[in-house]
């Protein structure tokens, strides 16, 4: 049998539960429309507290996941990962309960409606029954919460987040934030029952018990540890993110209290430990160097919002642009200016793999940035001194992502190989693998293939690979030059399987398109009915035909054992990364002493799979 107020009773409606605030808004439009003022209307005020305090734990978790900032500071340095994430998806749920329960007490008291703006005697009395009533009240039962029943059927839900996240404070059933109500409301309550209280009263008291909360799971050591030092007081009466939560849900028998750890002095609950790892924290002992980096770039103004400091319910799932995110377009437009103008290449994500950290870090250029002549050096600037940085900090393989490793920007990175000789990081362009995916999806029995941008890096290393398979390949380009100089490339007895072809007609009955430059929908139309489109184009075509099929961009499935992964790569799905970075986490793990850039060798494409395969990396 379920434990009563174990779960939510809108568990089931999904995004719908937000349509409990219904009853509030229209009571709320009625008050003010009869009155003529919003001032009076505390409806519309509980729906403006929703939404600011909604904003406040946003705030704190786009602060604490900006991990250019506070990757030094982090308290437990695990990533949250996507069960996490899917168990905390309905955080918010307690903002309904709270904002239900203030509805039902301003309704219930008429007294209560015509307040003043600001009374001091009123916060005064406040902060007096905080200190004398919420904090001793919390601590105990806190401590009850950690025992036999309730732990087991309450308490451990909100344990089971191995990674303290703004978020977790909301993770918690509904008994338990009962409980909170009574901790946050007994002051404001006590206020008014004197007489004191006021609509600041209301708005201050519960900003302040939000943002201390949020502080607390923010994972981040926001205190210098010289405070504490200095004033030895403050101690116990302010707690930190390291003192309480990290050593709270690691250990579970210390650390009880609410915002004040003298409360777990008197209780001789106090973990021995908080001062010192606080210090420790503090000093940034806790950065680690990353073994493998990913070098990203963002892909255009309205994508740059899918970082998993923005937005978590949108970076944990695969990118889709939705009219939904239209408002957010001119903040993310200044993003981009502020960028262009101020910023060097940042700390984005990262996941543990066997052991090792894997980071992505992304240049702060965006994709149509990579085409303007005048930016192009100042983008090989960014890209060489990420190089240099991560040479420096001892990273052993840097993979370069999509435009990143543009032949007509850097020669596929050669242009960084050359200028330093003596790297000891490996700089690898991964095309390689992603030639392989895009080789094995193409079934066995196909006899012809018809490739665009077939003179491109990718499309020499693919039309080498399956002449040598006798497939005839139809390789589109206007350049007689280039392309002879690939069949020339090619073993004797296949030079005449590649075929060079300058329209797209000459296409009209093969069905197996790969594609490596955008095509247009009339160029689409040239296609036969059941031809599947492969493409290896960025970013991936839009699909006009529906009597047709098309490819995703190639990518490969991390291994299982992947840890800390909770953020999607671009429109690839859960646990999915572009091919490029799949080939440069198989360099490292191989153990490859080589540099990957310019030219693919089509000798190595068989061993890259064979590799990747071996590693645990699958095919999507």
């Amino acid at each position: 049998m379920v434990a009563p107020l174990s779960s939510w009773p809108w568990d089931n409606l999904g995004s719908c539960k937000y349509l409990l605030y219904g009853p509030l808004m229209a009571k709320g439009v009625h008050d003010a429309w009869e009155k003529g003022t919003l001032m009076n209307s505390w409806f519309l005020h509980l729906l403006i507290l929703f939404a600011l305090r909604g904003l406040i734990h946003q705030l704190w978790f786009t602060y604490s996941n900006m991990l250019f900032l506070t990757r030094r500071r982090r308290v437990v340095n695990d990533g949250v990962d996507f069960k996490q994430i899917d168990e905390e998806w309905d955080w918010d749920n307690f903002l309904i309960l709270q904002a239900l329960i203030g509805a039902m007490a301003f309704n219930s008291a008429p007294s209560l409606k015509d307040l003043p703006l600001l009374d001091l005697k009123g916060c005064l009395i406040a902060l007096l029954l905080h200190v004398a009533l919420s904090e001793p009240v919390f601590y105990w039962v806190h401590r009850c919460f950690h025992k036999g029943y309730l732990f087991t059927n309450y308490h451990s839900l909100h344990h089971s987040s191995p990674v303290p996240q703004p978020y977790t404070a909301g993770h918690a059933t509904p008994l338990e934030h009962l409980v909170q109500v009574v901790a946050m409301g007994t002051p404001m309550l006590g206020a008014f029952l004197m007489g004191h209280g006021s609509l600041g009263l209301v708005y201050c008291h519960t900003f302040i018990f939000d943002y201390l909360r949020c502080m607390g799971y923010s994972n981040v050591e926001v205190f210098p540890f010289e405070l504490f030092d200095s004033y030895p007081l403050l101690r116990y009466l302010i707690y930190t993110p390291r003192k309480y939560h990290s050593l709270h849900h690691k250990e579970k028998d210390s650390n009880f209290c609410l915002f004040m750890p003298i409360f777990d002095a008197i209780g001789r609950t106090l973990n021995e430990n908080s001062w010192e790892l606080q210090r420790e924290i503090r000093s940034g002992k806790n950065d680690q160097v990353p073994d493998f980096v990913f070098l990203a770039h963002v892909v255009d103004v309205i994508s740059s919002i899918h970082v998993a400091f923005v937005f978590r319910s949108i970076s944990a799932k695969p990118f889709v642009f939705k009219l939904i995110l239209l408002p957010l377009w001119p903040l993310a437009f200044m993003a981009m200016l502020i960028m262009w103008l101020r910023s060097k290449t940042f700390l984005v994500t990262f996941y543990n793999l066997r052991g090792r950290l894997h980071q992505t870090w992304a240049v702060p250029r965006y994709g149509f940035q990579y085409f303007l002549p005048f930016a192009r050096d100042g983008i090989n600037d960014q890209i060489e001194l990420a190089i240099l940085r991560a040479d420096k900090m001892g990273v052993k393989v840097l993979s370069l992502a999509a435009l990143n490793k543009n032949e007509a920007l850097n020669g596929g990175g050669t242009l960084f190989v050359s200028k330093h000789p003596d790297l000891k990081v490996r700089v690898v362009h991964g095309n390689t693998l992603t030639a392989a995916v895009i080789l094995n999806e193409i079934p066995n029995n196909v006899k012809e293939v018809f490739i665009t941008g077939a003179t491109s890096k990718l499309g020499r290393a693919i039309a080498l690979y399956l002449c040598r398979k006798k497939i005839r390949v139809l390789m589109l380009t206007l350049s007689t030059e280039r392309f002879l100089k690939i069949q020339r490339e090619a073993p004797a007895e296949s030079q005449q399987y590649l075929v060079q072809v300058t329209k797209y007609q000459a296409a009209q009955n093969c069905k197996t398109w790969i594609v490596g430059k955008w095509l247009s929908p009339r160029e689409q139309h040239l296609a036969p009915p059941g031809t599947h489109f492969h493409q290896f184009v960025v970013p991936p075509m839009i699909g006009f035909r529906r009597d047709c099929t098309y490819g995703n961009l190639a990518a490969m499935r991390l291994p299982k054992d992947v840890q800390g992964l909770g953020i999607c790569e671009y429109t690839m799905e859960r646990g999915v990364v572009h091919a490029c970075h799949a080939g440069g986490v198989v360099h490292f793990l191989e153990g490859w002493s080589h540099h990957e850039v310019g030219a693919i060798d089509v000798d190595r494409i068989d061993v890259v799979w064979k590799a990747a395969l071996k590693h645990g990396l699958t095919p999507v």
